[in-house]
């Protein structure tokens, strides 16, 4: 008799309910899709607001929609997202942080103008809502933050520190938390994407010379896509991952090894 539990049922997050932070744009576009193909109602907090895109292959995925227009940055956005989200999608199971910016500057160039926004979207924001949602995933007894990291997470960032520094400080955060609120049922992991075609990529990818430099770097050989992302996040908003804790998964072709 087979004595393994094991269904691919584990991978359906039908009747989760998720945050998306910047899940209207982007690669939180793509989370967003993804979380809801699988089965979760979405609610999206951004500063930008949605052109109708992401509600609509949220909704024609059969589930619900919600956005807050809201600076991630302000003292009581935290508080406020989870709570909302919470009465609007009638509770929460799962917080993507990934939401970030990205200003690039020489050395000599990069002050403090550039620095502190950063540093308070890309890492005091994620600290912020993942405090305050966990709160409600102890009471819960179960629960999911995903960070988005980078691969400048493990590597220096020329002409970006704050992005660099931010980063790592997501990585170093995720696996803090994790140490801390693995013994109440939740599980705190990060996905690092390489390189993706993206819209931020574009003028990169337009430049023969940056272009090649890149790919060349790749074992994979070719940029990422979205879609190759969204199997890693279903994966870790599921189920399937309740015995990973504090581990930063990267996506990127093989570029680390390289």
């Amino acid at each position: 008799m087979n004595s393994y539990d094991f269904s691919t049922d584990m991978f359906c997050l039908k009747g989760k309910r998720a945050i998306v932070t910047g899940g209207n744009s982007g690669l939180g576009r793509a989370f967003s899709y993804a979380l809801a193909q699988a089965g979760a109602d979405i609610f999206v907090p951004s500063i930008t607001d949605d052109d109708g895109t992401t509600e609509q292959i949220v909704t024609e995925a059969g589930h619900s929609y919600e956005f807050l227009e809201i600076d991630l940055t302000t003292p009581e956005a935290p508080r406020r997202v989870i709570d909302e989200a919470r009465e609007r999608l009638g509770g929460l199971d799962i917080l993507v942080n990934s939401a970030a910016i990205n200003r690039l500057g020489d050395v000599e160039e990069f002050d403090r103008s550039k620095w502190d926004p950063m540093v308070a979207a890309n890492l005091t924001a994620p600290f912020a809502l993942a405090q305050a949602a966990a709160g409600h995933f102890i009471d819960q007894g179960s629960g999911k933050i995903i960070n988005i990291a980078s691969l400048f997470s493990f590597l220096g960032g020329q002409r970006s520190p704050a992005y660099a520094a931010t980063k790592h400080g997501v990585a170093g955060l995720t696996k803090a938390y994790a140490d801390e609120l693995a013994g109440h049922g939740i599980q705190v992991n990060a996905i690092a994407p390489g390189y993706f075609a993206t819209a931020l990529t574009e003028e990169t990818r337009r430049n023969p010379g940056a272009n090649r430099k890149i790919l060349e770097h790749i074992p994979a050989g070719r940029w990422g896509e979205s879609k190759d992302l969204m199997g890693a996040l279903v994966f870790l908003a599921s189920s399937a991952s309740d015995y990973v804790n504090g581990h930063v998964l990267t996506v990127d072709g093989g570029y680390l090894v390289r």
